[in-house]
């Protein structure tokens, strides 16, 4: 049984996988950090093994809790991969992007992968037939562009990302909310058409934690999965065994 922990920007993730079925699946605040590893454990005492990964610099104090309970391999660039990464500075490669790079190397085999991330950031990542990561892009995401337009202007209120009627909005805050996430439907499905033109039999897969709000808008058939981080990290474990 594997625990898999995925620090992010502002979440901390959590799933218990056995036979790479996810029995269970959290979500926290930093703080509570200690209090959640405790639970689960107590949950799931089976637990052998756990991987950590952060967007960020990972405190020893996570690797070093976690260390009491089971073996612990935290994800770096050192780590084994599975697919033949040709990114020019794989030294700078976030860590979510190598685990959703994984997701795709196993669960889409020989077929050209797009997988889109929609999380702080947009992330764009390609993991070609032959199972070769080629790279991708990285674009402000939906949270990022509200307050952008909030800190650099005098007037521009601070919004949440929210529902709404129409593109054509007939209010301050509809114009905004229609044109952060309708011009990231319109930046989505272009760059998802940019790929289709270059490689054929493209799979895409949308996911992150504001995917709802582009699933239904998109205009290119896609794959939704909520889960497909916390499943690379899974696979990234077992390759990492040894």
């Amino acid at each position: 049984m594997n625990l898999v922990i995925d620090i992010g920007n502002t979440l901390v993730k959590y799933a218990v996988f056995e036979n790479n079925r996810i029995l269970h699946m959290e979500t926290s605040e930093s703080g509570l950090f200690l209090s959640m590893i405790k639970q689960l454990y107590q949950l799931h005492p089976r637990i052998e093994r756990a991987i950590i990964s952060s967007v960020g610099k990972l405190e020893n104090k996570e690797k070093d809790i976690v260390s009491l309970f089971s073996k612990v391999h935290v994800l770096s660039h050192q780590s084994r991969v599975p697919f033949k990464n040709s990114y020019a500075t794989p030294s700078t490669l976030g860590m979510d992007r190598i685990a959703l790079a994984t997701a795709a190397f196993y669960k889409y085999p020989r077929s050209n992968a797009l997988i889109i991330d929609a999380g702080s950031c947009i992330t764009y990542d390609l993991v070609n037939d032959a199972g070769e990561y080629i790279g991708g892009a990285i674009s402000p995401g939906l949270n990022m562009r509200f307050k952008a337009m909030h800190n650099q202007t005098q007037n521009l209120p601070l919004l949440q990302p929210e529902e709404f009627m129409d593109f054509i909005g007939n209010s301050t805050e509809a114009c905004m909310q229609s044109g952060v996430i309708n011009g990231l439907v319109q930046e989505i499905d272009g760059v998802i058409n940019q790929y289709h033109s270059r490689f054929q039999d493209l799979t895409v897969i949308l996911t992150g934690g504001d995917s709802q709000f582009f699933v239904k808008r998109l205009k290119n058939s896609i794959f939704a999965n909520s889960k497909f981080l916390v499943e690379g990290l899974n696979y990234l474990l077992e390759y990492n065994k040894s």
